[in-house]
């Protein structure tokens, strides 16, 4: 195609979408869901005092599916694998959060697990959630030594369980309500996997880039690196099929997209915020409107079921951590670009040891598309 016909194609496609975004339907309503959720999310994390009201907001955005037995079993399962991983936290960080070594060997040992369960369990998103608490516990005491184990555990907790109280209530009253007349469709069943050793491969690779953050954190106090855990275990959720010889073409398209989403998220929601704070007298509405339009947006995107669905989640990460503060009053921009930076230096983690492997083992076969019902998603 020349330049014109590809402009005319992109116009066709921004017209369509830009279309289907007012057209009443399963998917504006599953967008108003989320909207919905997230609002009621941060809320309910309020009125808990959590300490992070975005973990709040990102778990009734994440949980929500469309009926209500979906997005209950969902949150159940959210909750299980936080609990777990935060007990876990909470034995071992006192005996290992002074040393480097040992910690390193804790977040390789749970984190490299909790990634295969992820990866090959039914339950896989309970798996991702006992190593992904488990690894922000523990970062958050090596970043923060004067803060109480005991506390961050209690509000990791009540921050994923304020998220998926507020989604779960949303989802019922939307299932005997709008979904009676546009239906959500049906989630694909979950896949189940015996021993596989290509995903236990990727899940080691995975555990090494998590074991260097403890060492990173020592020598550089790089703020939030709970995030680079985050990242790095999402970004090495890609479908088992997928893996080959080497994860490093379906990790990078997901690289792409979650750097491509959270910038785009991060431009919209930068000017949100230098809006609101250009008039302070109504910053707290400006920030929540910017949030309401962002987490549509993005749920938008991700509804798609294109080559970019993925790009919508991250859209939305990046829409939370900057317009959904701790409190309204003062809101600023800080907090959200050190979770960005976190986000970045977990993608520059596993970059390299993904490289290394697939020069030294060049896969054998084309890697699959990646599945949009991917293992868990964070």
């Amino acid at each position: 195609m020349n330049g014109g016909a590809v402009d005319s194609w992109w116009r066709q496609r921004l017209v369509a979408q830009a279309q289907e975004f007012f057209t009443p339907g399963p998917r504006m309503v599953d967008e108003l869901e989320c909207v919905a959720s997230v609002l009621l999310a941060i809320a309910f994390g309020h009125l808990a005092d959590v300490q992070n009201i975005s973990w709040a907001a990102f778990s009734g955005y994440m949980v929500m599916r469309g009926h209500i037995s979906e997005s209950l079993w969902r949150g159940v399962l959210r909750i299980i694998g936080t609990i777990a991983g935060a007990l876990l936290a909470l034995t071992a960080t006192p005996l290992i959060w002074t040393s480097p070594a040992a910690s390193a060997a804790a977040l390789a040992l749970v984190g490299g697990g909790a990634l295969y369960g992820s990866l090959m369990s039914k339950r896989s998103y309970a798996w991702l959630f006992v190593g992904l608490t488990f690894a922000m516990i523990l970062l958050d005491k090596l970043e923060h030594p004067d803060h109480v184990v005991e506390a961050f555990v209690s509000t990791r907790i009540r921050e994923v369980i304020a998220g998926t109280v507020a989604c779960v209530l949303v989802s019922m009253v939307s299932t005997f309500t709008l979904r009676r007349r546009w239906p959500g469709p049906p989630s694909p069943p979950a896949p189940r996997f015996g021993w596989s050793p290509e995903a236990a491969r990727h899940a080691s690779q995975g555990a090494l880039a998590l074991a260097t953050l403890p060492f990173l954190s020592a020598a550089f106090q790089i703020p939030e690196l709970s995030q680079g855990a985050v990242t790095i275990m999402a970004l090495m959720l890609i479908p088992v099929s997928s893996i080959g010889k080497s994860g490093l073409v379906p990790v990078s398209r997901r690289i792409v997209l979650r750097v491509g989403g959270c910038i785009c998220g991060a431009a919209l929601a930068t000017a949100f915020l230098f809006l609101a704070h250009a008039s302070v007298q109504a910053s707290a509405p400006v920030l929540i409107i910017g949030t309401m339009l962002g987490v549509a947006l993005g749920r938008h995107i991700e509804n798609g079921k294109s080559s970019i669905a993925y790009a919508g989640t991250q859209f939305t990460l990046a829409i939370l951590v900057t317009l959904v503060p701790d409190s309204y009053v003062g809101a600023e921009i800080a907090p959200a670009l050190a979770r960005l930076t976190g986000i970045l230096v977990g993608i520059l983690l596993l970059v390299p040891i993904l490289a290394g492997w697939h020069l030294v083992a060049a896969p054998t076969r084309a890697h699959a598309p990646d599945d949009p019902a991917e293992p868990g998603g964070v």
